[in-house]
C-alpha cells in the first residue's frame, strides 16, 4: 500500500517549514542545549522555553540566556509571556537583535505564579488586552509573530476560537493550542477534538499540543484535530529523537526504532550543559534529564541515587558509562 503523507509544508510569514512538527516550550527543559540535541536528530521548529518580558528589559542574566540561539542555522521561536504591551514589544525586539526568527506569544502557561501576574493563560480572560499585546508584538518586529494559548479558561469559557479570529485580525501568523483548559492545568486528557473548532474559525496554521508523546499519537491528534502540525513536549524528555521520528512516520508510515547506541547521545548532551552552565548548575539541571534517560531501565533507581548528591561531572560520567556497560553485558 501507497502511504499518503499525513502532513504538508506550512507558511509561517516569509518562513517556509516543510514538516510542522514542533519541539514545545518547556520551563527549564528546553534550553540551547536540548534544542541542539532535538535539531541534530530534525525538528520542524525550535522554540525557547518561556521568557518573562519584563525580566529581559531588566537585562536578567537569565532571561537573556534563556534567549540564546543557535547559529547554526535553526529556526528557532522565542516565546514571551507578560501583561504589558509595551513590555512585550521592547522585549520582542531585543530578542529578535538577538537573532529569533520567530517570537511567540505565551496565552496557555496554567502555572499559578505566572497567573496572578495577568499573564499567560489569565490573558484568555481579557480578550482586548490580549489583542492589545499581539498587536503591540506584531508592529515592534519584522520577523512572523505566532501565539500560544488553550482551549478556554475553563470548561464554561472555550473562547479559544475567539480569541484566535483576533490573533489573526492583528497579523499573528500560526497558533498552537493546547488541548486543555486552565481549569484543567495538566490534568486528565487533552482534547484534540476541540482544537478543530479553532481550526474551523481561522485561515492561519494551527498547530496541536498537549498528550502527543509518540508518532502514532500525531497521527490520531491530527486526525481529530484538523490541524496543520503539531507540537510535541513531554515526549521528548528522554527520546530527543522522537520530533525526527515523528516527522518520518508522518512522511512514510514508517515506524523507526530508538537509537542503537544511547550512551554517546546522553554523554553529549550532559557535557554540552556542563559547558553551557558552569559545572554547578549545569550538574543540577542535568539531573532530571539523566533520569529521563534511563527510565524505565533496571537499575535506573540505585543510578539515580549515586548521582542525585554528585558534584563531580567526571564521576557522573564514569557513573553512565558502568550503567550502560552493564545494559550491553545483559543483553549480550
Amino acid at each position: 500500500m501507497i502511504w499518503t503523507p499525513l502532513i504538508r509544508p506550512i507558511q509561517v510569514g516569509d518562513i517556509t517549514i516543510e514538516t510542522p512538527v514542533f519541539l514545545a516550550p518547556m520551563s527549564g527543559i528546553s534550553d540551547l542545549p536540548f534544542r541542539k540535541l532535538v535539531n541534530s536528530f530534525g525538528c520542524g521548529l525550535l522554540f525557547s522555553e518561556m521568557i518573562a518580558s519584563r525580566e529581559m528589559l531588566n537585562h536578567s542574566n537569565q532571561s537573556l540566556r534563556m534567549a540564546n540561539i543557535d547559529s547554526g542555522g535553526d529556526v528557532t521561536a522565542v516565546q514571551l509571556a507578560g501583561h504589558d504591551p509595551n513590555v512585550m514589544a521592547e522585549a520582542a525586539r531585543m530578542c529578535v537583535d538577538k537573532g529569533a526568527r520567530i517570537i511567540d506569544i505565551n496565552f496557555g502557561c496554567p502555572v499559578k505564579k505566572i497567573v496572578k501576574k495577568m499573564a499567560g493563560s489569565a490573558l484568555m480572560q481579557d480578550e482586548d488586552l490580549a489583542t492589545a499585546i499581539m498587536d503591540a508584538v506584531v508592529r515592534a518586529v519584522d520577523v512572523p509573530v505566532t501565539m500560544k494559548t488553550r482551549l478556554g479558561w475553563d470548561a464554561d469559557n472555550l473562547n479559544a476560537p475567539s480569541l484566535c479570529k483576533k490573533a489573526e485580525d492583528v497579523g499573528i501568523k500560526m497558533i498552537t493550542i493546547h488541548g486543555r483548559t486552565r481549569a484543567q492545568l495538566y490534568k486528565g486528557d487533552a482534547d484534540w477534538q476541540k482544537i478543530r473548532v479553532v481550526k474551523d474559525a481561522i485561515t492561519i496554521p494551527v498547530i496541536a499540543n498537549g498528550d502527543i508523546l509518540a508518532p502514532v499519537d500525531a497521527v490520531t491528534a491530527l486526525e481529530q484535530s484538523g490541524a496543520d502540525g503539531v507540537m510535541i513536549g513531554r515526549g521528548c524528555q528522554g527520546k530527543p529523537w522522537v520530533i525526527a521520528h515523528t516527522m518520518h512516520y508522518l512522511k512514510t508510515g514508517e515506524l523507526l526504532p530508538p537509537p542503537n547506541d544511547l550512551l554517546p547521545i546522553i554523554l553529549s548532551h550532559y557535557d554540552s550543559m556542563i559547558e553551557y552552565y558552569g559545572v554547578a548548575k549545569g550538574i543540577g539541571l542535568g539531573r532530571k534529564h539523566l533520569a529521563w534517560y534511563v527510565d524505565g531501565m533496571r537499575g535506573a533507581c540505585e543510578f539515580r541515587n549515586a548521582i542525585n548528591k554528585e558534584r563531580d561531572p567526571d564521576v557522573v560520567r564514569q557513573s553512565l558509562v558502568d550503567f550502560f556497560m552493564v545494559k550491553t553485558s545483559q543483553v549480550t
